[in-house]
């Protein structure tokens, strides 16, 4: 049985209804941009040009030219920027090269550039990016994500203060001067935080960039209020920076950013410089109450193809029907075929993941060698876990939608939907982990008979929507039923034990709250 969900606003409106905000209703459509040769890209500084073709870039993608065109030269980021491209297009360059490029001429250090994301890894792989191009120009780059304690993170976000060097320095001028040391910092909601409220000297008083990566998500979970406060802590008025000498005449410090009334400039009751939004998602929410936290600037809209959701274009989709008592057996098939190639296995619980596992591994010599990731590992087995499938020491990874989000691994082919995905964004973002950057790939979902006219359905939401159906070979699925069943046996005997354990202990887990147990497989 599938289990009922509760409905989410922005999955059930038909994705051919026009937009309710008017600026979403005539995007500039990425897919009428061809790439660009990197050394023909219009005012590319030539030192970012050297950078990203050291890692192996000759020519830059439709989305990375659009965000380009739309950012770069006369009235540059005069709007803020919504980009909704499929994965794997290649938005987080899009997004970071124009951000560097503006950034080049900078004379001052301090933070100007901040870069949000959901989850640690995400971050962690954004700064990659970051890495790769800011020092071409001089920038640096640092991440708040909690991966080493605060105090090291203070240590690389702020400068030691020149009062302890020079102690004969106004303790009043010293507080006036930047004390980041970082010009572009990619963070987890949590964390940065963190360094708002404790951190001393961190400000985010001089910032001109700031980017919501996976937007969706990030509009959906409030992660301690962090929007509305990193948008109040931008705002300044000349009164904030003004000092008096000892004749009554106002000072006014070299280092502060003014963000003076933009009525010259015909933006009335706004400031400038203004804080620059870029807002990017593979599955970019329409409602307007979300859109709203954002506070957008006359907004434009970069958008691949006619409808509101795109799978990658050289994505195969395929689905397979198998009752839910050989669902075990079809998987085990199927990864058979594959023959050993990286495959990311979706279940839709962290039960469910455990489960499929533990089952999989009571199975004697599979011709395939995999692990769980999921929330129930600590983070360093689950980044140690990650790290050998990168590197093909592991060849499946059974997981659940923690995996789903712009994790990128190079070489993967295959997913696979052991459960059925609930919404087509869920599709789009589990599909998307393979067939990126121009690669081909390949996503199967496993069906029971009553959930394939639902997933038809679903997946119409989507352009390129085809989906294949595949068989498996009955006499490969047969072979299988006596080992199946001795793994199922020793399955209930694995979980005996843990269920007299929960019994026990009033099925509690940390935090007070109850785990529910999926009796699916």
């Amino acid at each position: 049985m599938v289990a009922m969900k509760s409905k989410e606003p922005s999955d059930e409106v038909p994705s051919d209804r026009v937009p309710h905000l008017p600026w979403m209703r005539h995007p500039v459509d990425i897919d009428s941009f061809s790439g660009y040769p990197v050394t023909t890209l219009p005012r590319l500084d030539p030192r970012l040009a050297a950078a990203v073709q050291r890692i192996g870039i000759e020519s830059f993608f439709p989305v990375q030219v659009a965000t380009w065109l739309e950012t770069v030269g006369p009235g540059a980021f005069q709007r803020d920027i919504c980009i909704n491209s499929p994965t794997g297009s290649g938005k987080t360059l899009a997004y970071a090269l124009p951000i560097v490029q503006m950034l080049s001429t900078r004379k001052v250090r301090c933070l100007r550039a901040l870069v949000v994301l959901p989850t640690r890894d995400l971050a962690l792989q954004v700064k990659e990016v970051f890495d790769a191009i800011a020092p071409a120009v001089g920038l640096t780059v640092a991440s708040a994500v909690g991966q080493s304690s605060i105090a090291d993170e203070i240590s690389l976000l702020i400068r030691k203060s020149k009062q302890g060097l020079y102690p004969t320095l106004d303790e009043e001028f010293v507080e006036m001067e930047p004390q980041t040391q970082v010009d572009i910092l990619v963070a987890t909601p949590g964390r940065l935080m963190d360094h708002i409220n404790m951190t001393k000297g961190f400000s985010l008083e001089h910032l001109q960039y700031l980017v919501v990566d996976e937007t969706d998500r990030m509009l959906r979970e409030a992660y301690q209020s962090w929007l509305p406060t990193v948008i109040q802590f931008t705002r300044s008025t000349n009164q904030d920076h003004l000092r008096l000498d000892t004749a009554g005449k106002t000072l006014l410090h070299p280092f502060t950013t003014i963000r003076r009334s933009g009525v010259e400039r015909g933006f009335k009751g706004k400031c400038f410089p203004r804080l620059v939004k870029i807002v990017c998602s593979a599955t970019l929410t329409q409602d307007p109450s979300k859109l709203s936290q954002l506070e957008l600037h006359h907004p434009l809209l970069l958008n691949s193809g006619k409808k509101r959701y795109r799978i990658p274009t050289k994505l195969e989709s395929y689905k397979l029907v198998c009752t839910s008592n050989l669902k075990p057996l079809c998987l085990i098939v199927l990864l058979q075929e594959l023959r050993g190639e990286k495959c990311l296995v979706f279940t839709s619980s962290v039960e469910s993941s455990n489960r499929l596992s533990t089952l999989l591994g009571f199975f004697e010599d599979l011709p395939f060698k995999f692990s769980e990731f999921s929330r129930l590992q600590r983070e360093s087995a689950r980044r140690k876990t990650l790290a050998a499938f990168k590197e093909g020491e592991i060849d499946v990874l059974i997981g659940t939608d923690i995996m789903a989000r712009g994790i990128h691994i190079d070489g993967l082919k295959y997913v696979i939907n052991y459960d059925m995905p609930p919404y087509v964004k869920t599709y789009i973002h589990r599909a998307g982990r393979t067939a990126r950057a121009g690669e081909s790939g390949s996503c199967f979902t496993l069906l029971r008979k009553h959930e394939v006219k639902t997933f038809d359905k679903m997946l119409k939401k989507a352009d390129d929507s085809s989906c294949s159906l595949r068989s498996l070979p009955e006499e490969s699925i047969e072979s299988l039923r006596p080992t199946f069943s001795i793994a199922l046996k020793k399955l209930e005997e694995s979980l005996q034990p843990e269920a007299s354990k929960k019994s026990n202990s009033g099925d509690k887990v940390p935090g007070g709250s109850k785990r529910k147990r999926t009796k699916q497989t």
